[in-house]
């Protein structure tokens, strides 16, 4: 499996790019000064974003991918674009929105899309089965995988998901906190409109 370039793909540049992708949003975020700004609900929507994407990478990375898992990868991404779509809402009542940080966030929507494309053509047979096609049976159980991705590649991405994924991420939950005397919106987040946004 890991001789076949569609994994090598997915492994070495598919999910790099989405780890690159998050922390430049996380930049983007500290720039606009969403602490005072948009506070600690939108970064709540961040790591609820980040969770959503995240269950599914774990059972990609340790799990044997058939129609359970799949299933479960379609129903985070539609999960992760209606959050999305709450978010950029949220974020333009009181926080301006970069048209680089809106490229961001199309990277952000569209590799998991392209995760899931890959992984589906990877295991043909349990996606079609997923829809009642194909020869294969559906299996819906949980089982770790046959062969096991290195341990060096499964380490050292849990180590860079944590130190430019989840630990940033929190961060700015807290760091929102701090600004608001432990409020999650901010006074000029609550009653503005999406769309009006106001410079800081």
């Amino acid at each position: 499996m890991l001789s076949d370039p569609t994994v090598l793909i997915l492994m070495y540049f598919v999910l790099p790019l989405w780890l690159v992708a998050g922390f430049a949003d996380w930049l983007c975020h500290r720039a606009s000064h969403i602490e005072t700004t948009t506070g600690a609900k939108e970064s709540l929507i961040h790591l609820l974003m980040f969770t959503e994407v995240g269950i599914p990478l774990l059972a990609a990375m340790f799990l044997d991918i058939n129609a359970l898992v799949i299933a479960g990868m379609l129903i985070a991404f539609v999960l992760h674009e209606t959050t999305a779509m709450w978010d950029v809402t949220y974020a333009t009542t009181a926080r301006t929105v970069t048209p680089f940080e809106q490229h961001i966030h199309s990277f952000l929507e569209m590799i998991p899309l392209m995760g899931i494309i890959i992984v589906a053509s990877l295991h043909w047979g349990q996606f079609l089965a997923l829809f009642g096609f194909g020869s294969e049976p559906a299996r819906f159980n949980l089982v770790w995988k046959s062969e096991p991705l290195p341990v060096f590649y499964i380490v050292t991405m849990l180590i860079v998901v944590l130190l430019f994924e989840a630990l940033p991420y929190i961060e700015e939950f807290i760091r929102g906190l701090r600004a608001n005397a432990g409020k999650l919106i901010p006074e000029k987040a609550r009653d503005a409109e999406p769309g009006q946004t106001t410079r800081r």
